[in-house]
C-alpha cells in the first residue's frame, strides 16, 4: 500500500467507525435494548459497509503520481511544486511518522490517564453514565423506592449531572460518549472503558495528522500531528472521559472526508456530512460548530455539484439523532442550557431557510449570472486585501479586549451562585480580590496563547489572513469549509467561551475546534513561508534547515507550557476505592447518604458501579427522620447502611467505619495563568451499619 493512501485511509477509519457505532447504538437505547450482543451483531456488518465505501478509491481516476485520496505530492493542494518540476513522491516517512506519533501518544496516555469516576465535575459524569448504560442498556434509571420501603419525605435520589425528574433518574448529559464508553466496559471493565480516552485521543491525533497532509502537505503531516499532541488542552482532555475527544475524531475526519469526495465521492461526502452531524450527539454545542457545513452544502447543491445533496444528507441525519436523542433522553440537560440553547435553535432553523433562498437564488438562471459577476468583481477588487486585514484586525481586538472590558455575570439562578462560591473559592486561593461573578472572558484569546505559545497565534493569523485574500480570489477551494467552521467557532468561543473560567478545565473549550484550528492555519503559514524562502534561490538544505528550525519556533512554547501537566498524574485509585467500598457494601443493602459532599460525589456510583439501592437525605433531615427511614427499610427486607464523610456523621445510627480513605492528586485550578501543577485531594467515607430495631414488646394475652 502507497504511503499516501495508508495515511489518508487511516486518519478518516477512526471518524467512520466511531460514525458507525454511535448509528447503531443510537436506535437501540432509545429502544431500550442497547446490550452487547446486538450491538456489536449490527455493528460488524454496519461498519464493513461503511469503511468499504469510505476508505475505497475512485478507480476511475488514474495513478499519475498522485492517488486518488485526495492528498497532494506537493507542497499545497492545487498548486505546482515551487520549482515547477514533476511531482514529488509522497515520503513513507510522513505516514509512519505520524502513526509513530500517535501510538507514542496513546502509550503515554494511557500509563498517565486519571480515573475520574467519583463524581466531581464532567469526566466522571461521563464514566457513570457510560457504567449505568453498559451494564443496563436503557434509560432513566430507576429510583429503587421499593428498596426504601416505597420511599420517604426525607430522601431525594437526585445528584450533579444525574437530574431527580418525574419519579425517574435522568442523566444530565448527550449519549454519544457514555454509548462509546459503554463499548470499552463490555471490552474490559472499568479500567478499559477509561482507556477509550487515551484511545481516541491517540485518533483524534492522527486523524488532524492526516488533515495536515491533505490541506498543507504530506511532509508537514508529522509536525502538525506532534504540535497538537503535545498541546497541554489535548494532553489533559486525553486522560479522561471528556465529550471533547470523540467530537474532535468526527470533526477531523468529518472534514477529511469531504477533502477526499471533491472529485465525485458521493459515499464519502454523505459519510462526511454524517460525521460532522453527529457531533451534536456528542456534544449538544456542536451544533453551533457545524453551522457553516449547512451553508457549504447549500453552495455545493446551488452549483450543482454532485456531492451538494449527499452532503446535506449526511448532516441532516447526523444533527437530526443528535436532536432527536437530545429531546427523548436528555431533555432536562437541554432545559437547563435553555438560555443558550433556544437562540442557537432558532438560529439553526433561520440558517437553513436562509441557506433554502440562496440555493434557490443561485440556481435561477438570471439572478444566478447576476451573483457570478460580482463574485467576479470581488476577486479582482479590494475585497480580498481587505478580508487579510479585517482577519488581523479581529486578532489584534481580542488583544486589546482586557484593556477595554471586564466580564461579568451576574447570577440568575441557585446554578449561577454555586459557580460564583467556587470562583471566589479558587481566587481566594491563588491570592486573587474576591469576586465570584468574574467570567475572565476577557483574556480568551491568552488562554490560547497559554497552549499554543506566541509563535503559533502570529503564524495562524498570518495563515488565516492569507487564506482569506487566496479564497477570495478564487483558489484554495479545499480550504473553504475548514476556514468557515475555524473562524467562526473561534470568534464565537473566544468572545464567548461559556463555560466556568479556571484552568485547565476551561482549556476545553478551547480543544473542540479552537486550538486544532489555529494550528492548522500556524502550520500553513509556516509552510508557505518555507516555499517562499525556496522560492527566493535557497537549496534544498538550507531550506530543511528552516523548516526544521520553524517548526521548533512552534513546537518549543508548547512544549514548555504542558510539560507540567504531561509528567503529572492526577486522580489515581479512584477505581479501587470504589471497588473497595462496593465490596464492604454487598448485596441485600439500601443506602442512604446522610452528607451533601458525599453523596454529591458517589449517589451514581454506588448506584451504577456497586449495584446497590441508595439515596440522599433531604435539606432539614434530622436523626429522627433518619432513624425512621431505617425502620422502613427494614420492613422492606433489606439492610440499612449509612454513609457520611465524617465518623460524627454516621455514629449516631451504629458504629462508624472508615470504609474509604483516598488521598491523591487533582488537576490545579488557575484563573489568570496557566496551569502548571496539581493539588491535593482527600476523599473519606465513613459507614455504619444500624442495628435492627427491637420489636415492640407483646401484649399479654
Amino acid at each position: 500500500m502507497k504511503a499516501e493512501r495508508f495515511l489518508a485511509r487511516l486518519s478518516v477509519a477512526p471518524a467512520l467507525l466511531v460514525t458507525t457505532w454511535l448509528v447503531v447504538s443510537l436506535p437501540l437505547l432509545l429502544a431500550g435494548v442497547l446490550r452487547p450482543l446486538p450491538a456489536i451483531a449490527l455493528f460488524v456488518p454496519v461498519a464493513a459497509v461503511t469503511l468499504w465505501f469510505g476508505l475505497r478509491d475512485r478507480p476511475s481516476v488514474p495513478d499519475t503520481g498522485s492517488s486518488n485520496t485526495g492528498l497532494s505530492n506537493t507542497g499545497t493542494p492545487d498548486e505546482p511544486a515551487p520549482d515547477k518540476a514533476a511531482p514529488v513522491a509522497f515520503p513513507r516517512w510522513s505516514a509512519w511518522g505520524v502513526l509513530a506519533i500517535g501510538l507514542g501518544f496513546l502509550v503515554l496516555q494511557v500509563l498517565m490517564s486519571a480515573e475520574q469516576i467519583i463524581v466531581r465535575r464532567d469526566p466522571a459524569s461521563y464514566a457513570q453514565f457510560g457504567t449505568w448504560l453498559a451494564e443496563h442498556g436503557s434509560l432513566p434509571i430507576p429510583r429503587f423506592r421499593e428498596a426504601f420501603g416505597g420511599g420517604d419525605p426525607a430522601l431525594k435520589y437526585g445528584s450533579p449531572a444525574f437530574y431527580e425528574v418525574g419519579g425517574e433518574i435522568v442523566p444530565q448529559f448527550m449519549a454519544g460518549l457514555p454509548m462509546l464508553l459503554a463499548l470499552g466496559d463490555w471490552v474490559g471493565g472499568t479500567y478499559a472503558m477509561l482507556a477509550m480516552a487515551p484511545l481516541l485521543g491517540a485518533c483524534a491525533v492522527v486523524s488532524f495528522g492526516g488533515l495536515v497532509a491533505r490541506l498543507v502537505g504530506p511532509r508537514w503531516a508529522p509536525a502538525g500531528a506532534l504540535l497538537l499532541a503535545l498541546t497541554m488542552p489535548m494532553v489533559w482532555v486525553s486522560r479522561s472521559t471528556y465529550s471533547e475527544v470523540p467530537a474532535l475524531v468526527l470533526l477531523l475526519g468529518g472534514l477529511a472526508l469531504l477533502y477526499d469526495a471533491r472529485d465525485d465521492g458521493r459515499a464519502k461526502a454523505f459519510l462526511g456530512g454524517l460525521a460532522l452531524g453527529l457531533i451534536v450527539l456528542v456534544r449538544i454545542d456542536g451544533l453551533r460548530d457545524v453551522l457553516p457545513v449547512v451553508v457549504f452544502a447549500g453552495l455545493l447543491v446551488a452549483f450543482r455539484r454532485s456531492t451538494g445533496l449527499p452532503l446535506a444528507l449526511g448532516l441532516a441525519l447526523g444533527t437530526g439523532a443528535g436532536l432527536v436523542e437530545g429531546f427523548v433522553l436528555s431533555r432536562p440537560y437541554l432545559h437547563y442550557l435553555h438560555a443558550s440553547f433556544d437562540p442557537l435553535l432558532l438560529i439553526t432553523g433561520l440558517l437553513v431557510a436562509a441557506t433554502a433562498f440562496m440555493v434557490i437564488a443561485l440556481r435561477w438562471e438570471v439572478t444566478g449570472s447576476r451573483l457570478r459577476r460580482l463574485g467576479g468583481a470581488i476577486r479582482r477588487g479590494r475585497a480580498p486585501a481587505a478580508a487579510a486585514l479585517l482577519t488581523v484586525l479581529v486578532v489584534a481586538a481580542f488583544a486589546i479586549r482586557p484593556l477595554v472590558q471586564t466580564v461579568r455575570r451576574v447570577p440568575a439562578n441557585s446554578d449561577d451562585e454555586v459557580n460564583v462560591h467556587f470562583i471566589e473559592q479558587v481566587q481566594k486561593i491563588t491570592g486573587l480580590a474576591a469576586d465570584g461573578t468574574r467570567q475572565y472572558s476577557e483574556i480568551s484569546l491568552y488562554w490560547a496563547v497559554w497552549y499554543i505559545g506566541v509563535p503559533a497565534l502570529l503564524a495562524a493569523t498570518f495563515g488565516a489572513a492569507l487564506l482569506v485574500r487566496r479564497m477570495m480570489r478564487g483558489r484554495a477551494p479545499e480550504w473553504l469549509l475548514p476556514y468557515a467552521m475555524t473562524v467562526w467557532t473561534t470568534v464565537l468561543v473566544l468572545y464567548r467561551p461559556g463555560i466556568t473560567p479556571d484552568h485547565p478545565w476551561a482549556s476545553r473549550r478551547l480543544i473542540a475546534v479552537v486550538i486544532p484550528g489555529l494550528l492548522l492555519f500556524a502550520v500553513w503559514g509556516t509552510a508557505w513561508t518555507i516555499r517562499r524562502i525556496r522560492r527566493n534561490g535557497y537549496g534544498p538544505r538550507a531550506t530543511r534547515r528552516w523548516a526544521v528550525g520553524a517548526v521548533l519556533l512552534l513546537l518549543i512554547p508548547i512544549v514548555l507550557s504542558s510539560g507540567g501537566i504531561i509528567v503529572s498524574r492526577t486522580d489515581q485509585g479512584e477505581v479501587a476505592a470504589v471497588w473497595g467500598l462496593c465490596d464492604r457494601l454487598g448485596p441485600g443493602r439500601s443506602v442512604v447518604v446522610v452528607e451533601r459532599a458525599t453523596a454529591d460525589r458517589l449517589l451514581q456510583v454506588i448506584r451504577g458501579m456497586c449495584g446497590v439501592p441508595v439515596a440522599r437525605t433531604a435539606p432539614g433531615t434530622g436523626p429522627d427522620d433518619v432513624r425512621r427511614v431505617i425502620r422502613k427499610i427494614y420492613e422492606a427486607g433489606r439492610r440499612p447502611v449509612i454513609l457520611g464523610a465524617e465518623a460524627k456523621q454516621v455514629a449516631p445510627f451504629g458504629a462508624a467505619d472508615h470504609v474509604v480513605e483516598l488521598r491523591t492528586r487533582q488537576d490545579e485550578r488557575t484563573l489568570v495563568e496557566p496551569p502548571n501543577g496539581t493539588w491535593g485531594l482527600s476523599v473519606d467515607v465513613w459507614m455504619a451499619e444500624p442495628p435492627a430495631p427491637a420489636a415492640p414488646p407483646s401484649v399479654p394475652s
